[in-house]
């Protein structure tokens, strides 16, 4: 008995170490390679010129934000969520067509392995000071018809003209949103919908006061886009 009391608590400290050695490779890893372009440690912008200076998304309340499962996977292989970049004015040309995304002016994300990803996105997944927004969500699932979230969508909200819903369908100064059920919590969603600038009080995406229940409608409408939409990236 002695023998498997020792046993268990060797097993015990092992992984309490390797669960701090994750932690500690995956700050280090943020530090190295991800803090010249994302805010890791906050507060978010508070001017206009930090907005323009910004080149990544504000990563200190990743834990409030994502789905640690697509963190993991997103970091072996990384994609454009904003299509025109962080900051859309920066990366547009005119064409006779209309405005193109110059791609020549965005850079590729660094990839990780996966042992690497699976660290940093546990680290980032403790970042998380935002609690209280997320603890005055109540999410309630229902059966939406895919009509009527789009008439809340783009109807009656207009998200589409700065999101797209599909690749190259929709509006690109904002992060595409067909793949955001599987990448974003339900909560995240439904508090940000609410007030972006609760968040980001500089965000470009304005506060609609989008009621309740339309709030309920649009994470239940991009939730069930996203088990329906393939991103073509994998």
């Amino acid at each position: 008995m002695k023998m498997i009391s020792h046993t268990l608590l060797a097993g015990i400290s092992f992984l309490l170490m390797t669960n701090q050695a994750l932690a500690a490779d995956g700050q280090a890893i943020l530090e190295k390679q991800c803090a010249t372009c994302h805010n890791l440690n906050g507060p978010a912008p508070q001017t206009v010129q930090e907005i323009w200076n910004r080149q990544g998304p504000d990563l200190f309340y990743a834990g409030n934000k994502y789905l640690q499962p697509w963190l993991v996977e997103w970091l072996q292989k990384p994609y454009r969520i904003r299509p025109a970049g962080e900051f859309y004015g920066l990366h547009i040309r005119s064409t006779p067509k209309g405005d193109e995304i110059d791609t020549s002016t965005l850079q590729p994300h660094v990839a990780l392995s996966r042992e690497d990803a699976v660290a940093v996105a546990d680290n980032l997944m403790q970042r998380h000071p935002h609690d209280d927004l997320i603890a005055r969500e109540t999410i309630t699932p229902f059966n939406l018809s895919k009509q009527m979230g789009e008439m809340a969508f783009d109807k009656f909200l207009g998200c589409m003209a700065c999101h797209l819903i599909e690749p190259d369908y929709g509006g690109l100064s904002g992060p595409e949103l067909y793949t955001a059920g599987r990448r974003l919590q339900a909560k995240y969603m439904a508090s940000y919908i609410r007030s972006p600038q609760a968040w980001d009080p500089k965000s470009w995406m304005p506060n609609k006061h989008v009621s309740d229940p339309n709030i309920q409608k649009l994470v239940q409408y991009l939730e069930n886009l996203s088990a329906e939409k393939s991103d073509g990236k994998k």
